[in-house]
């Protein structure tokens, strides 16, 4: 079989391809997906119970071993790339993951919901008069950047910088964000790695109680090099925002795009932690992470070569029929909803609870300031394979006269 391509980043741009990977999940659940620019292909994943065997397994299937995106790295950028936390397996995937887990367990997260409550506010403040804006770039994006970078440690004046090397960073097969000569991922990295050096410097000499100098402890102590420090940073930044910001952007469509169910919600705003995990499990805001297989092996019979690149996607798996009843239609009260958004296993995403709270609290204040939101205009999606991200999406609404109260 050869008709199926999930991998064209242009394929994106126009929505996450649901129809593919409905025929995949019923024909062809462990793909051979052909790679173009002369890569060696890999096995795709569309079904719940195999990304979830892959991901529990990561003596069988390495994160660290070629890293987790789907195009092989070469010599030189293997060995930075597993400096990162998500490229590592255990035990120095479980030592990395040690040094800052506290600062995102639930029993963290009470203390701070106060305060994201008020960022949310804040940011509502400043578009309900207006009437318009933006979604995604005075909404959406505002809240994880300024939660992320608050915990982080980053200045209130380097916020946007870094937040702009972020997007450059991640949408690497976005032309439109890489438009002027030297505007690469690479050089954003570049720029990101030695801010991260910088500041860093800055908490060894005034160190306070924020995620930069527990980093800087460890570096101090001889548990992290400088350059796993800052892999540290440029990934707690990038994953604090980013899909936090398409699960928003992701969310609010969906409920545009279901107003029986927007409708519901503001009726019974109590339905608002069951409508974010449908949120998530409906955008997916992360598309896919790849493992390589240390040996050989079978998954659900197909047999696996050492070497041979698996690839998990996590929005087909959200919609396996066989897991989730009429996978196809949104519903803010799915419950049970065991969905896959934040993956599974060892790399289960760190800030998983935190991003729920964040969701949670923004929808609470829009569905309440701003009942009557609409599109404006069509939303531009990003050109990825990687992240389903929404870029710019217009919107508009009656201009709030009278302030909420908080």
């Amino acid at each position: 079989m050869s008709e199926f391509d999930v991998y064209d980043p242009g394929i994106y741009a126009e929505g996450v391809p649901h129809e593919a990977f409905r025929r995949m999940r019923a024909e062809a659940p462990i793909y051979w997906h052909a790679e173009p620019d002369g890569g060696r292909g890999y096995w795709a994943l569309t079904k719940y119970a195999d990304l979830i065997a892959v991901s529990k397994n990561p003596t069988l299937f390495s994160s660290a071993r070629g890293a987790t995106f789907i195009k092989d790295a070469n010599d030189m950028d293997l060995p930075v790339l597993q400096t990162f936390m998500l490229n590592m397996d255990p035990p120095q995937h479980i030592r990395f993951r040690n040094l800052v887990k506290h600062a995102f367990v639930p029993k963290s997260l009470p203390a701070l919901e106060p305060r994201i409550k008020k960022m949310v506010r804040q940011i509502i403040d400043k578009v309900a008069p207006v009437g318009q804006c933006d979604f995604v770039n005075d909404i959406a994006a505002q809240l994880p950047l300024q939660v992320i970078a608050e915990m982080i440690g980053v200045p209130d004046g380097d916020r946007d910088m870094v937040f702009e090397w972020s997007n450059k960073m991640t949408a690497f097969d976005d032309p439109e964000l890489h438009q002027n000569e030297g505007d690469s991922s690479q050089q954003a990295a570049m720029e990101m790695y030695q801010y991260a050096g910088e500041l860093g410097q800055q908490r060894v000499d005034n160190p306070g109680d924020d995620l930069i100098s527990m980093l800087m402890k460890g570096v101090a102590d001889g548990g992290l090099s400088a350059m796993e420090f800052a892999s540290f940073f440029m990934l707690l930044f990038v994953a604090g925002n980013e899909t936090t910001r398409n699960a928003t952007s992701g969310g609010m469509i969906a409920l545009l795009e279901n107003p029986e169910q927007r409708a519901r919600l503001v009726a019974d705003p109590s339905l608002i932690p069951t409508a974010v995990e449908e949120i998530l499990r409906w955008v997916s805001p992360l598309i896919y992470f790849r493992r390589t297989a240390t040996k050989d092996c079978e998954i659900r019979g197909q047999a696996i070569k050492e070497n041979d690149k698996v690839v998990m996607y996590y929005p087909a798996a959200n919609r396996d029929e066989e897991v989730f009843a009429n996978a196809n239609s949104f519903d803010i009260g799915r419950t049970p909803n065991d969905h896959l958004a934040f993956g599974v296993g060892q790399h289960w995403c760190l800030g998983a609870n935190l991003a729920r709270v964040e969701l949670r609290c923004m929808f609470e204040e829009i569905l309440l300031r701003l009942p009557q939101l609409e599109l404006a205009d069509q939303p531009k999606r990003l050109r990825s394979n990687f992240l389903n991200g929404i870029k710019s999406m217009p919107v508009r609404f009656p201009p709030e006269r009278v302030r909420a109260m908080p």
